[in-house]
This record gives C-alpha cells, sequence and structure tokens, in this order.
C-alpha cells in the first residue's frame, strides 16, 4: 500500500489528493494544511468583502469531514509541516493547537505550499490596521476590522489581480478607497494602450487611483508615498505580490530554480524523484518564451496537481507549458488576457507586430451591444498568434478563450481568420472580433496598408502630423485631434485634393473601420504614405484621457467623447 503525505490543500494539493484517490482506492493519504481550512476558494475572496459572497463560510470548499467521508483522505488542518528528512523518508509536523511535533514516513510526498503575500519591510507595516490576504481567516480579519471599527478609509497597495479586485468590492461596499502602484499602470498583464480603460474605469467608480508612486511609510492614521504625497487611511490592504512559499524545499535541499520557485521537472518531480512539487511555489516552462516562469494561478496549479499525481502511478503526462490566461470583472468591465503581451514579447526578443480593433460586442441593433475593445500579438514573419487582450461590457473571456486554445495549437492568423464560430445577434456578430483581428493582422503582415498605434499620436499631433478625421460632422464637433481636419468618409473622393501627398497622412475614424476604408481609397488613388490610426479615436481618447486627468500635461483632444 502506498503512502502519500501532501503539504498544502486548496488547488493543488486538494487536486492530487483527489486523483490519487481515483488511482488507487488503497493508498493512504494524509493532507497537512497549516491554516484552518484545507480547502477554499482563494480566488474569491475579495468578493466577501463587497457582500457578492454573503459569508465567510460559504468560501469554504471542503471540510476535513468531508474529504473524510467521500474520499477517505485524512485532512488535518492547523498542523504545519516544519521539516523533511529525505533520507528516512519522514516530515516532521507540528500541531498548531497544542505544540505537539510528530512524525510521519512517505512513499511519495506532494509539496503545495503556495505562495506568501509580499510584505517589505515598510515603516508602520505591523500595525494592527494593515492586512494582507491570503486565506478565509485574512479576508474575515479585514471585513470584521473595516465594519466594526467602522473604518470609511482604506488604502489598497498593489495594481494586480488581489488589489485591484479588493479594491473594487471595498468601493461596492461604499469605502473611500484608494489604490496606489508602484509601476506607470494597473494590471501588468495588459499593455499601455488597453489598461487605460481600467483605469478610466477604476476612476470613474470613485476609486483614487494612484500610479507610478510607491509606499513609504504606515502611521496610524495615513499612508505616505515616495512622493511626499500623504493619503488618509484607516486601514491598509498590502497587495503588492506573492512569492513562492520554498522554506521546507530549501531546507531539506531540494533544487530551487533561477527565479526563486521550487525547480522541477516535466513530471512535477522536484530534484528529489519522491518528492513532487506543484501551484504557485514552482517555476514552470513558459511555451511561448521558452524559459522558465512563475504563474500563481488556480487552473494550471489544478492541471500540474493532476499530472503529478498521474506520474507517481506509471501513467504518462504532456507537459506543454503554460501561456499565461486570465480574466478579471472591474466594476462593469470584464478584462481578459492570454500569452504575450508587447512587453514579454520584447523581452523574449520575439519579432512581433499588434492590433487593437474595437467592434460591437454583439449585432448593434440589439439591446445592451457595446463596443469590445480587443487587442491581437502575432510573430512576424509567421502570423503565429502570441496573445491578446479584450475588455468591454460583453463576453471578453470568451474571445481570449478562443485565442488562448489557438495559441495552444501553434495557431497563425490564417487560422484565427477561417476560424468558424458560433453566431446569434444577441452573442456576436457574424464576424466576431476576434476574426476581424485576424484580418486586419494580415493585412498589416502583408503590408497591405500601414497603421500607427494610438501609443504614438500625441508625439504626431505635437510634431504637427496631418491627420484626417473621416467621421461624419456632428461626431467631429463632439470631440476630436486638436489639429485634425475633418473629411468625412461619405465626402472623401470629392474632396480629396484637401490632403497632401507630399508628407504622410493619418487617417482616423472612431473605431478604425472607416479609416480602413478611407486608406484603402487613398491607396487606389495613388497616396502611397498613409496610415490608418489602431484603435482609432475611441482608442486615442482612452489612451490620452488617464494621463490628462492626472497630470497637468496639455490636451491633444478637444473632448473625450468615448459613446
Amino acid at each position: 500500500m502506498k503512502k502519500v503525505l501532501i503539504v498544502g490543500g486548496v488547488a493543488g494539493g486538494a487536486t492530487a489528493a483527489v486523483r490519487i484517490r481515483r488511482l488507487d482506492e488503497k493508498a493512504e493519504i494524509i493532507m497537512f494544511e497549516k491554516g484552518p481550512h484545507v480547502s477554499f476558494s482563494n480566488c474569491s475572496l475579495p468578493y466577501y468583502l463587497g457582500g457578492v459572497v454573503e459569508s465567510k463560510e460559504k468560501l469554504v470548499l471542503m471540510t476535513p469531514e468531508s474529504f473524510k467521508t467521500k474520499y477517505n483522505i485524512e485532512a488535518r488542518v492547523n498542523q504545519e509541516v516544519i521539516r523533511i528528512h529525505r533520507e528516512e523518508k519522514t516530515v516532521e509536523i507540528k500541531n498548531l493547537e497544542t505544540n505537539e511535533v510528530y512524525k510521519e514516513s512517505y512513499d511519495v510526498l506532494i509539496l503545495s505550499p503556495g505562495a506568501n503575500p509580499v510584505v517589505p519591510p515598510f515603516e508602520g507595516v505591523n500595525l494592527p490596521h494593515v492586512f494582507t490576504v491570503r486565506n478565509v481567516a485574512d479576508i474575515d480579519r479585514l471585513h470584521q476590522y473595516v465594519n466594526q471599527s467602522n473604518v470609511e478609509r482604506i488604502a489598497v497597495i498593489g495594481g494586480g489581480f488581489i488589489g485591484v479586485e479588493v479594491a473594487e468590492n471595498l468601493r461596492e461596499a461604499g469605502k473611500v478607497v484608494t489604490l496606489v502602484e508602484y509601476s506607470p499602470q494597473i494590471m501588468a498583464p495588459f499593455d499601455e494602450d488597453m489598461v487605460q480603460i481600467l483605469h478610466k474605469e477604476m476612476l470613474d467608480h470613485g476609486i483614487q487611483l494612484i500610479v507610478g508612486d510607491g509606499l513609504k511609510k504606515i502611521t496610524e492614521n495615513a499612508i505616505e508615498l515616495n512622493s511626499g504625497k500623504q493619503v488618509e487611511a484607516q486601514a491598509v490592504v498590502l497587495a503588492i505580490g506573492v512569492k513562492p512559499e520554498i522554506t521546507l524545499a530549501k531546507e531539506a535541499g531540494l533544487e530551487i530554480g533561477e527565479l526563486g520557485g521550487i525547480k522541477v521537472n516535466a513530471n512535477y518531480q522536484t530534484s528529489d524523484p519522491s518528492i513532487y512539487a506543484v501551484g504557485d511555489a514552482i517555476e514552470v516552462y513558459h511555451r511561448l518564451t521558452h524559459k522558465p516562469t512563475r504563474l500563481a494561478l488556480a487552473g494550471p496549479a489544478v492541471r500540474q496537481a493532476r499530472a503529478a499525481a498521474d506520474h507517481i502511478y506509471g501513467q504518462k503526462t504532456n507537459n506543454k507549458g503554460v501561456i499565461g490566461s486570465s480574466s478579471v470583472k472591474i466594476f462593469d468591465l470584464n478584462c481578459a488576457v492570454t500569452g504575450l503581451n508587447e512587453r514579454a514579447a520584447k523581452e523574449a526578443n520575439i519579432r512581433y507586430d499588434s492590433v487593437y480593433v474595437i467592434a460591437p460586442d454583439k449585432v448593434g441593433l440589439m439591446p445592451n451591444s457595446n463596443p469590445l475593445h480587443f487587442k491581437l500579438i502575432f510573430e512576424v514573419p509567421t502570423g503565429r498568434i502570441l496573445g491578446a487582450q479584450a475588455i468591454g461590457k460583453g463576453n471578453a473571456d470568451k474571445r481570449i478563450d478562443v485565442i488562448a486554445a489557438l495559441i495552444t495549437m501553434g495557431g497563425t492568423l490564417e487560422d484565427l481568420k477561417e476560424l468558424e464560430l458560433t453566431y446569434s445577434p444577441m452573442y456576436s456578430t457574424a464576424r466576431d472580433v476576434v476574426n476581424i483581428a485576424a484580418l486586419v493582422g494580415l493585412n498589416i503582415l502583408h503590408a497591405d496598408y500601414k497603421q500607427v498605434h494610438v501609443s504614438k499620436v500625441r508625439n504626431l499631433v505635437e510634431q504637427g502630423a496631418t491627420f484626417i478625421d473621416v467621421r461624419e460632422n456632428h461626431e467631429f464637433e463632439s470631440g476630436h485631434l486638436v489639429n485634425a481636419i475633418n473629411i468625412p468618409l461619405s465626402e472623401l473622393r470629392e474632396r480629396v485634393d484637401e490632403i497632401p501627398r507630399d508628407k504622410p497622412v493619418y487617417i482616423h475614424c472612431r473605431s478604425g473601420q472607416r479609416s480602413y476604408n478611407a486608406v484603402k481609397i487613398l491607396q487606389h488613388l495613388g497616396f502611397t504614405n498613409v496610415y490608418n490610426v489602431s484603435g482609432s479615436f475611441l482608442g486615442i481618447c482612452l489612451y490620452e484621457y488617464f494621463t490628462d486627468v492626472t497630470t497637468s500635461r496639455e490636451k491633444i483632444v478637444t473632448d473625450y467623447n468615448f459613446k
């Protein structure tokens, strides 16, 4: 009879335990969790603050009793594994309720200790009103403090997934929330041009958003930033990031990877073949960059746990690596991302290009049809799809799931162009935004026309470049670039003599479709130096909006018309 010990529960440990039981009814399986809950929805923790999850008990998915009755798995909570003795194949465990220390032997050991919140040594970091969010106990302490102490002003430090979700839910609970991010933007998986949509959404819903400034110290009633700015705060939530929990592995002499996670092979074995590791504590292979990476997401952890369990019982696994797919709701917007963004592609020295399209998420005459902002990144010259980002009120996650599947299959722009998707006017358009992005990408790849990205528009405007706005007159009057010339598409052929031929001309409309048509008309009429603005006026406005409202720089758009 095989004896398997598992350190840590939640996604990785619990999945491994249940899979092993399905493979071996006779195995002795013991799972250790140093906290009070062995299985909970950690991704749902912030939603307890906003009342979406009504009680902390609903966050708990499985109890030790249910593990025992359903799977004959012994789950020991408040039990911390403090040492591994590899030579004798035992571990030492400390009962945190009685302080008793005891040993258990193993045939196979699985490490799933997760990751710990990053807590730099700021002044005031140990004050009682400072919190981190890792488990049910953490979120319950924060919830109780905010409600029992009548806290109104809260500072959230860190603009990643946890920080943004905590800030949103505290704001939904009626609190005055300041979100501070050291980097120039929140939500690092999104590119600079796309993330401005999220910045605006946070501001529109009353979040005081501060980017490009870091925490310096915490006092009893405020935080002080590196800039010297003081922000009143009766509670502070640190969501700066996480680091792999590798203490056990390191002390046991297991090999640690170059990024600080536990190093594993393709079967999730550590440098000791009797010890496996899965989840947030390990380094994994990125299938696009061909380099190690860390990915603190539940989906990959679940797949890793199953693969490790299968390998323990001699079943083959096919480790294709990760691509990094995730989604998040930020107030009224659905946001999703997969694969590489531009920054990651540059760091990996991959030659790439990208397209930014804005298309309806469903047929325009249907109720609740809204723009879906979609960015597609592809390799040059192969057209291989590298990544995508989608933001809108509609099904952004559905579109990104399509791209994630294509990336996994090594798909190209040609594959995406021909991809047959379901269609109903209530759910999409006959040619979905992902197909449109592929067509635009192929036009760029094959040099059918030239484009300029919204991030380049400000410099061009300030240099006096020629911009032609092909929207109708009433659209132009509601807001436009300061030096743009309004020639509606319907008048373009009659007014072509107004457009210079001896210098670059940049064409935009509202979302990019009319300007594309204008570019093609001009090309057929002999113009050789015309560019379509990728993302067009909506993209320009969103890109400029956040910087203009948070700095004193001069506006280049007369009004922000996002409708």
